[in-house]
């Protein structure tokens, strides 16, 4: 044994998921933040909603848009110095973000700077490293249980958050905030695996961009991720702001986002262990057919507290359950070797969505005064993505097979 692998001998699967967990419980809590400032910073600067949506949808697109690269470089150097390069990053946007006295200003530091800190410490990144360290009857869980560290920060952090805003001001509150979110570099030591390629090394970064482009399951992948980042996007955001237009209070939809992320902590354990055990295409069939029937729900009934908590409960059981499936699937049909870099790629899909539904709902809601004409598009995008994940392949490609 060598002195690289003494040094090393210590980041063993259970430290590299714990940390990675961490990392993202502080990464995704923060991010989650974002709705809880849209009243108190619009109505601070006198900007419309859909200026403050431009930008979170901008750091949706920037974050899809260098996932690809972060994972890249993830995969051909290790993911140590990309994720303490996007913490950095990640902390500068908040800073700024405190100090944007105008739109320019924000979308630079709540979208471009922040985008670019998401892209290399959240799920492109994480994943991979996780993934390449745990075997294959075990992949799909321990993303699940990945998933679910985002998820405990969405829960945990957003209380914070809310608490942070009321007792010193919003300004204050997000200079707080980055200094949590500093804790990821010295943390990223844990990710810096030593990455060597794992079967199929002999493969390209063209060669495997080639094979992922001309499968179909691939694209479906992608599309269905679209419709997820819609979603998810639409909901984090403007969920509050539609249960305070409907009447309730700030702490009522504050506690609604946060019980979307407590019941996807069990969501996405639960769809990382039935992953495992069964088909992954059909249990996202089941997530968006399920999630279009629950939106329909929640516009039918009457709005009222007891709703919006029961709505928020059964989305987080539905909420992240999509990565683990979706992550387990690239690494199940195109292998290990760059697995980073092609659920970036995917990822991508979901940010695109993430941007549409950020944006779109400030965009029609100050166009109509209401966010029905979102939620109708929300039902319709699910159901084609119920539709668009059943022809999955989820057989290994006959290269990965062999290897």
């Amino acid at each position: 044994m060598n002195a690289n692998t003494n040094s090393a001998s210590w980041r063993t699967p259970l430290i590299i998921l714990t940390v990675g967990c961490v990392i993202l419980t502080l990464s995704m809590g923060v991010r989650h933040t974002a709705g809880l400032f849209l009243q108190p910073m619009t109505m601070d600067h006198g900007w419309s909603r859909e200026t403050f949506s431009f930008a979170i949808a901008l750091q949706n697109l920037v974050w899809g848009l260098a996932s690809p690269f972060a994972g890249a470089l993830a995969d051909r150097h290790g993911a140590g110095r990309t994720v303490v390069g996007a913490a950095v990053l990640y902390v500068i946007g908040l800073v700024l973000m405190s100090q944007a006295a105008s739109p320019l200003a924000f979308d630079l530091s709540a979208g471009v700077l922040i985008g670019l800190g998401l892209s290399g410490t959240t799920f492109a990144v994480i994943m991979g490293v996780i993934g390449r360290h745990t075997t294959p009857e075990k992949r799909s869980l321990a993303l699940g249980i990945a998933s679910a560290g985002g998820s405990f920060g969405q829960f945990a952090v957003l209380p914070i958050g809310q608490a942070l805003i009321t007792a010193y001001g919003w300004q204050s509150a997000l200079v707080l905030l980055a200094c949590g979110v500093g804790l990821i570099a010295p943390l990223a030591y844990a990710m810096a695996d030593g990455h060597k390629p794992a079967a199929g090394g002999g493969q390209s970064i063209a060669q495997a961009l080639h094979e992922a482009g001309g499968q179909k399951s691939f694209h479906y992948l992608f599309w269905g991720y679209f419709v997820c980042g819609f979603q998810t996007a639409f909901i984090m955001l403007h969920l509050p702001s539609f249960l305070v237009d409907g009447g309730l209070t700030a702490n009522v939809g504050m506690t609604a986002v946060a019980l979307i992320g407590l019941f996807n902590i069990f969501g996405s354990f639960l769809f990382g262990w039935a992953g495992g055990r069964g088909s992954k295409k059909d249990l996202l069939v089941v997530i968006y057919a399920v999630r279009a029937v629950a939106i329909l729900i929640f516009m039918l009934v009457p709005l009222s507290t007891a709703s919006a908590w029961i709505f928020a409960a059964v989305m987080g059981i539905l909420w992240l359950g999509t990565v683990p499936l979706t992550n387990g699937l690239v690494a199940q049909i195109f292998g290990l070797r760059y697995m980073s870099m092609l659920t970036g790629i995917v990822f991508l899909g979901h940010q695109l969505g993430s941007f549409l539904g950020a944006w779109l709902g400030g965009r029609i809601f100050d166009q109509t005064g209401s966010y029905d004409m979102a939620w109708i598009i929300a039902i319709v995008l699910s159901v084609l993505a119920a539709l668009c994940s059943w022809p999955i392949n989820e057989k290994p490609l006959a290269r990965q097979a062999a290897a």
